[in-house]
């Protein structure tokens, strides 16, 4: 008898399994997530799943099928393409300067504070810890940059050291919100952003075919150009520059594949400074 009812106990699981199994399959809707549900409703609720825009891989116009001369245009041109794709990876550790004298006027004036040239220190420790292949440490020609650059250079004596006027701080782009406290003028967006721009395209590309290690750059300089480098190398809306802010002596370490692929390994990274000493102006 026990056995008897065990068996139509499994017929009855099964075929009502069967019912539901076949319902599911007529009727998807009931397998559908809230979120499919409210999508149907409201199109445009989750259209932030969708990408905004696609990446463009030659943004630097370094694609390796943009190398070739015309004239070289063959059937093999695989073979060619080869020979001048990149295989290094380039890492840009761009570091903003130490916290300085507001109240100078003048370039000269505004020199670090006893506090920066601390902050300055720790930021030298903590790169001559990572013992990364440094090749090249290039400041911007302002004092408070090449201040904070030499006090890294003391930690890092085998890097040599370049100035790029480029590099000054400016107002790179119109920002999107505006902040009230900050207007400068539009035509202030125009002349800097134009130099500030310029900077990224001669920084900011894959690296050499002639390149075959992977190389690391330091890259000292200021905040307003940073923020504008990580959302051009991103391709982010250049106006949200002013969305991200970034303390004294930080570290912001962006690396550019072979593909032309960016990463952001690091953005305004401050946990070398103790906290009593963080400062963002």
């Amino acid at each position: 008898m026990r056995l008897l009812r065990k068996i139509k106990y499994f017929l009855v699981a099964g075929a009502a399994g069967g019912v539901l199994a076949s319902y599911l399959v007529v009727h998807p809707s009931v397998c559908e997530s809230p979120f499919e549900e409210k999508s149907k409703e409201d199109p445009g609720l989750f259209i932030h799943q969708k990408p905004r825009s696609k990446w463009d891989a030659n943004w630097d116009r370094r694609e390796p099928h943009c190398l070739l001369k015309p004239s070289k245009s063959s059937p093999a041109d695989g073979e060619t393409i080869e020979k001048v794709k990149p295989t290094a990876t380039r890492n840009l550790i761009l570091i903003r300067h130490g916290q300085y004298n507001l109240s100078g006027v003048k370039d000269d004036e505004r020199y670090l504070t006893a506090l920066g040239i601390e902050q300055a220190n720790f930021t030298g420790k903590r790169l001559k810890e990572l013992n990364f292949p440094y090749v090249s440490l290039v400041q911007s020609s302002m004092c408070r940059a090449r201040e904070t650059a030499r006090i890294i250079s003391g930690h890092l004596p085998e890097v040599t050291v370049n100035t790029c006027d480029l590099l000054q701080e400016g107002a790179p782009f119109p920002p999107e919100p505006p902040v009230g406290h900050w207007k400068p003028e539009f035509h202030q967006f125009y002349r800097d952003g134009a130099r500030i721009e310029a900077a990224f395209r001669k920084y900011f590309h894959r690296a050499e075919v002639s390149q075959t290690e992977d190389s690391y750059e330091i890259v000292v300089c200021h905040a307003n150009v940073i923020r504008y480098f990580v959302c051009r190398a991103l391709q982010f809306p250049p106006e949200a520059w002013l969305r991200m802010s970034l303390h004294n002596s930080s570290l912001t370490w962006i690396a550019i594949r072979p593909s032309g692929r960016v990463v952001l390994r690091a953005l305004g990274d401050c946990g070398h400074i103790p906290p009593d000493k963080l400062t963002t102006t």
